[in-house]
């Protein structure tokens, strides 16, 4: 009876990892390609700032986050993926591949190539507890950047009634931060502080009738 090197558990299949700690592996390793793509619009950059109706234009600002940045560029992700299939080809004495094209599709290619060793690493490999770890933390980074936890959201206020200069509407969700004094939309970077919040509230009513009469 062996320990699963992930979770320490005892397991009975005599393997590096128990089945459960193998199928959650595999489920994240799947759902690597989908996190990545979910994360290209928080890298859209802003359109219009202010504090209004409608936004003004000017120079776009810097993402969302530099961390979406850091997984999304060449050397995030794709590379860390790559560096495992690196790794297990070397263990299991297969030559070395060359890491070519765009980093969505050496994410995919990356994930496909670990799928198709996973019955090998939760059975045989000394470092599948490592490999399952980063691949469960890079899930769960990557799915916080997307979708925080309710605590750190803030309180939902609306969706955001900026129009652009094109004359679309914005309606991504409005949230009050914690700790902030204005709200602000993290999709258009229109602002809103408290001294328009009667105004933001009659512009959200608006738009709200204007969506349920469509």
């Amino acid at each position: 009876m062996n320990l699963c090197l992930l979770c320490d558990e005892h397991d009975d299949t005599g393997g590096t990892l128990c089945p459960g700690c193998t199928k959650g592996t595999r489920v994240r390793l799947e759902a690597m390609p989908v996190l990545y793509r979910g994360l290209a619009p928080l890298l859209t950059p802003s359109v219009s700032a202010g504090q209004g109706r409608s936004g003004k234009g000017g120079p776009a600002p810097i993402p969302v986050t530099l961390d979406v940045l850091d997984i999304r560029g060449p050397g995030g992700m794709a590379s860390l993926l790559e560096s495992w299939v690196d790794a297990v080809r070397h263990e299991r004495g297969m030559p070395e591949q060359p890491h070519t094209g765009s980093p969505e599709g050496r994410v995919d290619r990356a994930v496909g190539t670990l799928l198709g060793h996973l019955p090998w690493i939760a059975v045989s490999w000394s470092e599948a507890g490592d490999f399952a770890k980063e691949i469960k933390e890079l899930a769960r980074s990557v799915s916080t950047m997307i979708r925080p936890p309710d605590n750190q959201r803030g309180t939902r206020i609306g969706n955001c009634p900026a129009i652009d200069l094109s004359g679309a509407l914005c309606g991504a969700v409005l949230r009050l931060a914690p700790g902030e004094k204005a709200v602000r939309c993290e999709w258009c970077g229109n602002q809103y502080p408290p001294f328009v919040w009667a105004q933001l509230k009659t512009w959200i009513d608006e738009d709200t009738k204007a969506g349920n009469a469509a």
